[in-house]
C-alpha cells in the first residue's frame, strides 16, 4: 500500500473534522489530487459512515470511496488533551476542513476566530446546515433538509404526487463540492497575500490571509436553482413538479419505448427540434413556423410530447437510440449501475478502478474526477482502518512512543 500522496495539491496538508457526507467529501477530492489529509475520528467506532448501506466485514463499501487516500487518527475530542492535540494539527494545516454544528469547535478552543489569532494564514472550510449565522445557525441540518429550503425537492417529482427526494445525498454533495471550489480560492489569495504561517518561527507578520470559507447546506443547493428567483420576482411564477419535462424548455422530457424501457430526448435547440421532428416522421411539426422557436414551441408541450411519446411507442430502445443519433439528437437511456459498468463510453473513460481489500479480495471503485491531462488524481489507498495512522501522524508531530502509549492506555486515542 502506497502511502505517499502525489498530485497538483502535493505538500498541501488539510485536516478533516468531521463525519458522513459533506465535510469527509470535500476533503476527499482534496486527498484524490494530492493533498495530505488528516481524519480524525472517534476511538469509539469512528465516522458513522463506516456502518452504513452495504456492508464488507463490517464496514461499508461507502467507506473505501469516501475515505480514500485519507489518513485516520483517534481522537477523544471531549479530552482536553484530545483538543491539545487537534489544535496541533489544526495550527499545522493549510486548509481546516469541518462539519460540525456552529459552535461545537469554538468550545473546543478550535473556532475559526481562535486558531486566526495564533496562525493569520487559518483557512477553514465551515459545512453546516444553515451557515455559520442568522436565526436557524444552530438547528441540526442534513442535506435533505437542504434540499427542502433550497428549492430542489418542490420542483421534483410529477405534479399531483408529493415531491421527491434524488435517490443520493446531494445536498451534502452539492454543499461539498462548494466547500472544495471556496478552499482552492481561499489557498489562492493566502498564497498572493504572502504564502503559508510558519509555526515553528511564529512570524505572523510574513504569513497570507487566511479565511472562513462559510458553506451552509441550503444555500449550496440554492444556487444551482437557475432562474428561479427572477421568475417569481419579476413574473410572479411558481416553477412547480413537472415530472420528467424541464419546463419551459421544448421538447425536453422522458418517454417510454414499446420495449418498456426509458429514454431521454433533449430535442429543445430550435434546429435540433427541426431534426428531431424530421426523424419520428412529423415533417408537419418540422415545418410549422409557430414552432420554429421555443417560445412558440412552450404553448405546445403537450402535442409536442404527445408525437414524441407516439413515435417512441412504436419503437425498441436500440432502435430509437439509433434512428436519434443518426438525426444528431441529444439522446439517451437512463442507466442504471449495470448499465454504467458494461458501457463503451465508460470503459473507453477507464471510470472505473480495480483495487484489492486488505484480505485480497477485488473491487472496483468510481475513478477519479475531473480528468486532468497533467496532474490527474490518484487512488493511493482505500479508506483506512480505524486509527491506522495514529503513530506516524503524532510522531510528527513530536510527540514520543511513551506519549502515545499514554494517550492509549488514557483513551484519549
Amino acid at each position: 500500500m502506497t502511502q505517499k500522496n502525489t498530485g497538483p495539491l502535493s505538500g498541501i496538508r488539510v485536516l478533516e473534522l468531521g463525519t458522513l457526507i459533506a465535510g469527509p467529501f470535500c476533503s476527499r477530492m482534496l486527498a484524490e489530487f494530492g493533498a495530505e489529509v488528516i481524519k480524525i475520528e472517534s476511538p469509539d467506532g469512528g465516522d458513522p459512515l463506516r456502518q452504513w448501506r452495504v456492508l464488507k466485514d463490517g464496514t461499508s463499501l461507502w467507506w473505501s470511496v469516501q475515505a480514500r487516500n485519507k489518513k485516520s487518527v483517534t481522537l477523544n475530542m471531549k479530552s482536553a488533551e484530545g483538543q491539545t492535540i487537534a489544535r496541533r494539527l489544526a495550527l499545522d494545516a493549510d486548509i481546516i476542513i469541518e462539519n460540525y454544528r456552529p459552535g461545537v469547535l469554538e468550545k473546543w478552543q478550535l473556532g475559526y476566530e481562535q486558531l486566526k489569532a495564533i496562525n493569520p494564514a487559518t483557512i477553514m472550510v465551515r459545512l453546516s446546515g444553515y451557515g455559520q449565522s442568522g436565526p436557524m445557525s444552530d438547528l441540526p441540518g442534513f442535506g435533505a433538509i437542504g434540499e427542502s429550503m433550497g428549492g430542489l425537492r418542490y420542483v421534483s417529482g410529477h405534479p399531483d404526487r408529493p415531491p421527491v427526494r434524488v435517490g443520493i445525498s446531494i445536498g451534502d454533495s452539492v454543499a461539498a463540492l462548494h466547500g472544495v471550489i471556496g478552499a482552492m480560492m481561499a489557498l489562492r489569495h493566502r498564497d498572493v497575500t504572502g504564502g503559508r504561517w510558519n509555526g515553528k518561527t511564529g512570524d505572523a507578520c510574513q504569513a497570507g490571509q487566511g479565511q472562513m470559507v462559510d458553506v451552509a447546506l441550503y444555500e449550496s443547493v440554492f444556487n444551482l436553482m437557475e432562474s428561479l428567483v427572477p421568475e417569481f420576482d419579476v413574473a410572479g411564477v411558481v416553477r412547480e413538479r413537472t415530472g420528467g419535462a424541464l419546463p419551459g424548455i421544448v421538447p425536453s422530457n422522458t418517454y417510454t419505448t414499446a420495449d418498456g424501457e426509458n429514454i431521454v430526448i433533449a430535442g429543445n435547440g430550435d434546429a435540433i427540434f427541426h431534426r428531431l421532428m424530421k426523424a419520428i416522421r412529423r415533417d408537419d411539426l418540422a415545418h410549422d413556423p409557430a414552432l420554429v422557436r421555443n417560445d412558440g414551441r412552450v404553448p405546445r408541450t403537450a402535442e409536442i410530447d404527445a408525437a414524441i411519446q407516439g413515435w417512441c411507442d412504436t419503437q425498441q430502445i436500440e432502435t430509437a437510440l439509433q434512428t436519434l443519433r443518426a438525426a444528431d439528437v441529444p439522446v439517451g437511456k437512463i442507466y442504471s449501475v449495470r448499465d454504467m459498468m458494461q458501457d463503451p463510453q465508460f470503459l473507453a473513460r477507464n471510470m472505473f478502478e480495480q483495487h484489492q481489500f486488505a484480505d485480497g479480495s477485488a473491487v472496483k471503485l468510481p475513478a477519479i474526477t475531473p480528468k486532468m491531462s497533467e496532474t490527474p488524481g490518484q487512488t493511493q489507498w482505500l479508506g483506512p482502518p480505524l486509527g491506522e495512522h495514529n503513530h506516524a501522524v503524532l510522531q510528527a508531530l513530536g510527540y514520543s512512543e511513551t506519549d502515545i502509549a499514554r494517550f492509549e492506555a488514557e483513551k484519549i486515542i
